[in-house]
């Protein structure tokens, strides 16, 4: 027989985590909430948290998962240049916060188990994934806090001693006065990364290797801090940058005024240009952007770049397919799959010498003209530091010895 009471109250449950979710994904992409709003419904699913564990028999604290959400939560403040030793305070207490509800709640069941819900969201599926896009909203929202009304963020459960200590740790959040003090306060430098474009920075199982990698390692020395390196892609370059997930971008980035309306980038170490790779048995039928831009030419591009930008405004004939792996792009060319690829000139000197059968279309060429530089927010003092240490690794020959070495191999 079915109980309507009990399925109206799954029923009831899950659309509220459902539609909760949905409107934290549309909001954490679109503007941010008012922090009190967001604290209330995180606190707000300590009842649920509360609910699980009292009907798991577990405890209330769990040391493990305090400590991860702490490391966790304090890296995402590194984004919005957060100085560790506030943010990790406010976490704490939001923490604290979250306990005392769970355990007003589960002393209330023990008292009285009739008024338990029957039903729970699972911990695990349902409720933790809400929690942590709250907890990445809340994060982003103490950014531009200027003031706090703890009278918004009053839940059932939580005392006004612990509500004001919250109130407090918010309005006494610190944040870096700019990235090169964050780094050097923290000890860490976070490097972004492709890991996909030789001979700047290529992947290979565990770690990086390229010019960049060299070079972000002596970055990392001369400012006496660890490294750690971003993964990053390009269609996501730009945003990434944009959400503070690294400090400075570092994998043969062209220098172009798009990128430069959001972000900063060093003093050039590298110029070039545009050129076509081909298959070298068809060295005599590509030798001319004309000869390739015909409805004949197969042309690969990888997306998100400044390859595919040159592709979209210059080829108007060719079939052009967007291939999204640029580690294994080469080899569509090579097994005939492709006809053309047009990417940076220092890409097809490297490829052409590690496969004898691609060769340059138009040796010594170039379509355009571009020049690498580092990537950064827009931050002058971190840019100065920048541009000072790499003047000094180009005026000392530290750039042209390491670009040397990983062309020659």
């Amino acid at each position: 027989m079915i109980c309507f009471d009990h399925l109206r109250e799954t029923l009831s449950v899950m659309s509220r985590i459902l539609i909760t979710t949905l409107i934290l994904l549309f909001t954490f992409s679109a503007s941010a909430e008012p922090i009190e709003q967001l604290l209330k419904q995180r606190l707000g699913y300590m009842k649920d948290v509360a609910a699980y564990k009292w009907h798991k028999r577990m405890p209330v604290e769990d040391k493990a998962r305090e400590l991860l959400v702490l490391k966790n939560a304090v890296e995402h403040g590194l984004r919005f240049g957060f100085k560790p030793e506030s943010s990790r305070q406010f976490f704490q207490i939001q923490i604290e916060a979250a306990k005392e509800i769970q355990q007003y709640w589960i002393t209330q069941w023990n008292n009285q188990p009739r008024e338990a819900p029957s039903v729970t969201p699972d911990l695990n599926h349902e409720i933790r994934p809400a929690l942590i896009l709250l907890g990445n909203q809340i994060t982003q929202s103490l950014a531009s806090v200027t003031h706090i009304n703890s009278d918004l963020i009053r839940i059932e459960g939580l005392s006004t001693e612990t509500l004001g200590r919250l109130a407090n740790a918010i309005m006494h959040i610190q944040r870096f006065p700019n990235r090169l003090a964050q780094v050097l306060s923290t000890g860490v430098l976070r490097i972004g990364t492709t890991g996909d474009y030789a001979p700047f920075s290529l992947k290979a199982e565990d770690s990086y290797q390229g010019v960049d990698i060299d070079m972000g390692t002596n970055l990392a020395e001369s400012l006496g801090v660890e490294i750690t390196w971003i993964a990053t892609t390009w269609p996501t370059l730009m945003s990434d940058l944009a959400e503070g997930k690294f400090d400075i971008g570092m994998s043969g980035i062209s220098i172009n005024l798009v990128r430069q309306r959001t972000g900063l980038f060093s003093s050039a170490y590298h110029q070039g240009g545009k050129t076509p790779i081909i298959r070298c048995t068809d060295i005599d039928r590509f030798r001319t952007l004309t000869d390739i831009d015909q409805q004949s030419t197969r042309l690969v591009v990888n997306p998100g770049g400044t390859n595919q930008l040159y592709v979209a405004s210059t080829i108007h004939n060719a079939k052009i397919r967007i291939h999204e792996n640029n580690r294994t792009i080469f080899s569509e060319i090579a097994n005939n799959r492709a006809d053309v690829m047009i990417t940076d000139n220092i890409e097809v000197e490297l490829q052409s010498k590690q496969n004898q059968e691609l060769c340059a279309a138009m040796p010594g060429q170039t379509l355009t003209y571009s020049e690498k530089g580092y990537l950064l927010a827009q931050d002058i003092i971190w840019k100065e530091y920048i541009d000072v240490w790499l003047s000094q690794q180009i005026g000392d020959g530290t750039v042209s010895r390491i670009f040397s070495r990983h062309l020659a191999n």
